[in-house]
Formats: C-alpha cells, sequence, structure tokens
C-alpha cells in the first residue's frame, strides 16, 4: 500500500484478516451499548447491498452526531474473535451527496 497506510476492506472483504485495516459499510440497527462505557455495538453490511455478510463491530470513543442505523461510516481497527474492535475516536460517517437524486424523483419533473 503506498504511503504505509491501512487497507480499506468491505465487509465482505474482510474476511479472516487480522491486521489493522479500515472498514467501510452501511450501519445495520438495532445500535446497542454506550460508547463510553463498554461500547457501542451495531453491524456493518457492504454499502452497495451485494453481499449478505454482517460484521459485528464494537466501538469505543467520541460518536459523530450523524452516526446512526442506515449511515455510511468508516472505522479503523481490526478483527478479534469475529468482532471488529475499532480503535477509540476512528469514526467516520459518510454524509449523502446532496447531488444524489431522492428516490422518488423523476427526471425532468
Amino acid at each position: 500500500i503506498a504511503g504505509g497506510g491501512n487497507p480499506s476492506v468491505s465487509p465482505s472483504e474482510l474476511g479472516d484478516r487480522s491486521e489493522k485495516v479500515h472498514l467501510a459499510g452501511l450501519v445495520v440497527g438495532p445500535v446497542r451499548g454506550d460508547a463510553h462505557a463498554g461500547g457501542l455495538r451495531f453491524r456493518l453490511k457492504d454499502i452497495d447491498g451485494a453481499s449478505t455478510v454482517r460484521v459485528p463491530v464494537r466501538y469505543t470513543g467520541s460518536v459523530p452526531d450523524l452516526f446512526r442505523a442506515g449511515r455510511h461510516i468508516v472505522v479503523q481497527g481490526r478483527l478479534v474473535d469475529g468482532v471488529f474492535v475499532a480503535e477509540p475516536g476512528s469514526m467516520i460517517t459518510k454524509c449523502p451527496s446532496k447531488y444524489a437524486p431522492k428516490a422518488n424523483d423523476e427526471p425532468g419533473a
């Protein structure tokens, strides 16, 4: 990897990797727990929805205001005993593009 960074993978690409990675996916509810007392627990799936893989995630630290089920996020961490343990403070939420058409918009409307 150029620059020595950590690879970015989707939940379906994570497999049994044990090295540190950036995991990018769509938050699947329910979101449980407390980010400052034992950790938030949720699952991530591929953003494109093409895979049925769901990766359990445990995250501690500050939580962006936009974090919720249905949001695209990236967290850095590693897989430990089948759970992706994210590094504290590594969560980044991805905002949906304001230029993307709404699902019910019709061309020329």
